[in-house]
């Protein structure tokens, strides 16, 4: 049961329960404080016959018993006319009454008549008029002046007035309880709002979604609350990024020791083979020119042109190398960070805008929402930038090259498709070694050196990633995967 519905339950619960004691309460207690209550009033009644009805002040113990529901009847037994004053009576009930009178001063008390208080003065009593099948509380005595009095008022109109009571007090019962309802769902929904917004902030960060914010506000103690969480989830992402920095860093150094001999070796051996070619040409075309071979000066600039495009190359290749060195060798930090992989893919392609439109290729990306993923961000550009350089270089007939994005289980898989000739099956598995061409005479005419993919693939390796290509009828797909950092649904 949620926070809310308890609240409204127990709000409901206590306005049924107050009800029903009220009417418990009502139906035990109401009939005896009632008739205490008409006790009093009796009393004083009865000290204002006492002090009055000799003065023959008729009009104040007139209101006195129309207020308060009172007949009384006073008598002097020793008059020819024993009825000296009957107020709210009839004659005959006044007769009826002064002859009850008369039996109780010479002691004739009726059948069922209950004796509640007696003193010198008067007596109090419970009976029940059987001429009239009502039940009565009384009072009566003897004043100083010899003058016999009797006060009475029905006990019907206490049963009546608890009924009726009670009936008011249901009825107000279930309007309070109707409007209550209404009020108490409207305030809990209040309160259970930002509680509802913080358990979602809880799922979203046990996600690892640190985007998610209170928002809400306040100054009470779900305000602070919130609060706390915006702070935790801020630490939560740098300590996590940390997390992540150190544990790629661990895993790196157990496979270092072991690679380093065997790296150093094979760079050795690749960039001598690779350079021979480079120096070769430099070397030639240098000495024609020292030798004079040709005295056209636009031979002569040729031999220049290709001695400056070889060591242009030789350096690209130097520098490529250098870093494959630092990443194989583990002396390359990596940095793993959250950033969107959306606007990072956005940028690559609008740097490539003139290298695509010399190609005449046309490049798709259709996701435009931020997709947050793990990982070193300025190596991720150079893998996408790799991927996009090469796509343009071999695209054909179509020449479209379509990015996409693909989310399943918490990761994220990029890839860079498009149309042209496929990778030979035998090649593909290769073409992430340093200095492997499919195509040499191609590679070399754009500049290629053989190295890009192995870059690539030591990158996603220091991220503890993967990456890699495949063929398809109408052309070659290269692909890589990242940690998503957030919760995502597949487009």
């Amino acid at each position: 049961m949620s926070i809310r519905q308890q609240i409204t339950t127990f709000f409901l619960s206590f306005v049924f329960l107050a009800i029903g004691l009220i009417v418990l309460f009502n139906v035990g207690f109401m009939e005896r404080y009632y008739m205490e209550s008409k006790k009093e009033i009796l009393k004083s009644g009865y000290t204002k016959m006492c002090g009055e009805v000799g003065e023959s002040n008729y009009l104040d113990i007139l209101r006195f018993c129309s207020a308060n529901n009172l007949s009384i009847v006073v008598a002097d037994f020793h008059d020819k006319e024993p009825i000296q004053l009957s107020v709210n009576l009839t004659w005959e009930d006044a007769e009826a009454l002064k002859n009850r009178l008369f039996g109780y001063m010479y002691g004739f008390l009726q059948e069922g008549d209950v004796i509640l208080e007696r003193s010198r003065d008067y007596t109090i009593q419970k009976n029940k008029d059987s001429t009239v099948q009502m039940e009565f509380l009384e009072i009566w005595g003897e004043t100083d002046e010899g003058l016999s009095v009797i006060i009475r008022s029905p006990m019907e109109g206490i049963k009546e007035s608890i009924q009726i009571s009670n009936r008011f007090y249901l009825m107000i019962g279930i309007i309070v309880t109707i409007l209550g309802g209404i009020f108490i769902s409207v305030f809990a929904r209040k309160i259970t709002r930002p509680v509802m917004e913080l358990t979602e902030i809880s799922q979203r960060m046990a996600n690892l979604d640190f985007d998610a914010k209170y928002t809400s506000g306040g100054d009470d103690e779900i305000g602070i609350l919130g609060h706390n969480f915006n702070q935790m989830s801020e630490i939560l992402e740098k300590t996590i990024s940390e997390l992540k920095t150190a544990n790629n860093e661990l895993q790196k150094d157990i496979e270092k020791k072991e690679q380093i001999d065997e790296m150093r070796k094979e760079f050795l051996s690749n960039v001598s083979h690779e350079l021979k070619t480079p120096i070769a040409l430099i070397q030639g075309y240098a000495e024609g020119l020292q030798d004079n071979i040709s005295d056209d000066p636009e031979s002569r600039e040729f031999y220049c042109e290709v001695i400056i495009d070889e060591a242009n190359k030789m350096n690209q290749m130097v520098k490529k190398l250098l870093t494959l060195n630092q990443l194989e060798f583990g002396n390359d930090q990596v940095n793993m960070e959250r950033f969107d992989l959306t606007a990072l893919i956005n940028g690559i392609i609008q740097s490539s805008g003139i290298l695509a439109e010399q190609a005449g290729a046309e490049i798709i990306f259709r996701q435009n929402d931020p997709l947050y993923v793990w990982g070193d961000e300025f190596k991720v550009e150079e893998v996408l930038t790799n991927y996009v350089t090469n796509a343009i270089h071999h695209v054909k007939y179509d020449k479209k090259i379509d990015i996409r994005c693909v989310q399943e289980n918490g990761i994220v898989k990029t890839i860079v498709f498009n149309t042209g000739d496929i990778i030979p099956e035998e090649d593909l598995d290769k073409i992430w070694i340093k200095f492997y061409k499919v195509d040499k005479a191609r590679t070399r005419e754009y500049g290629g050196s053989g190295i890009g993919l192995s870059i690539v693939k030591a990158i996603m390796e220091s991220m503890n990633q993967k990456c890699g290509v495949k063929n398809f009828d109408n052309g070659v797909a290269f692909w890589f995967t990242l940690e998503g950092a957030q919760n995502y649904t597949d487009n």
